[in-house]
């Protein structure tokens, strides 16, 4: 088995080997993996973090031993990021620059050096609306996890990261994890609200703010109304998401 961990701003992670497939996450700076199939120009990879599958390039890969591996994944209290925009430096690569969320505890492998804000602990509840109403703004992209381009449950995902919590990576995912609630008066800021399509396949997710508010991302990471229908957009004055589920995670 070979092992690898992230060195670089972002690198995709892809549903096949190729340019052209699709791009269903990406792996922020220091996060790890083991290695399942390598090829010539691309390599099958497993996230530590949340057990994603997925393709990156070979190029991209800084590889690990087994040991390295092992002894990052025990590490209990994670240092992850918590500027939007950080550097790690050395003597080699120089200033790299690294967004809000990526994981440092291993910047010693990568013979580098941080001196920016990090969080190491698991915060309340109460804090994951603060971590959140960082990402405004921050455009949708599929399969993005970071300030200049994230989707709706890499969004979730990496709010609860910053506070030391785990979510799954997809939105299908995330709504297996946690209580299920009935009623939206029973959700605090901080619960996760799930919506389906047509076809009742849960496909989007967001964060439940007080007085009936969600933030999400739909186009942007905005803040829209909620109630037992779905997320409501004041400015197109219409529903955009079907309410599935709420849950209370932490």
């Amino acid at each position: 088995m070979l092992y690898g961990i992230c060195s670089l701003s972002v690198v995709a992670v892809r549903s096949s080997a190729g340019l052209d497939s699709a791009m269903i996450s990406q792996f922020l700076y220091g996060e790890h993996f083991k290695v399942l199939e390598q090829r010539k120009h691309w390599s099958k990879v497993r996230s530590a973090f949340d057990n994603l599958e997925g393709w990156v390039l070979n190029h991209q890969i800084f590889s690990i031993s087994q040991d390295q591996y092992e002894a990052i994944s025990k590490i209990e209290d994670t240092k992850v990021v918590s500027d939007l925009v950080a550097f790690v430096s050395s003597k080699n690569s120089g200033l790299i620059p690294i967004v809000m969320g990526s994981t440092i505890n291993d910047s010693s492998i990568l013979d580098q050096d941080y001196e920016g804000n990090f969080v190491n602990f698991k915060s309340s509840k109460k804090d994951l609306i603060d971590t959140a109403l960082q990402y405004i703004n921050a455009p949708f992209l599929p399969g993005g996890r970071s300030p200049f381009g994230v989707d709706a449950s890499g969004f979730t995902q990496l709010v609860y990261k910053i506070n030391g919590h785990t979510l799954k990576r997809t939105a299908v995912e995330q709504s297996a994890q946690g209580e299920a609630l009935s009623f939206i008066e029973e959700s605090e800021p901080g619960d996760l609200a799930f919506f389906d399509n047509q076809e009742g396949v849960i496909d989007h997710v967001g964060i439940i703010m007080k007085d009936n508010y969600i933030i999400h991302v739909h186009g942007n990471t905005r803040i829209d109304r909620l109630d037992h229908t779905g997320i409501f957009n004041t400015e197109s004055r219409n529903y955009t998401h079907s309410l599935r589920v709420i849950k209370k995670v932490i």
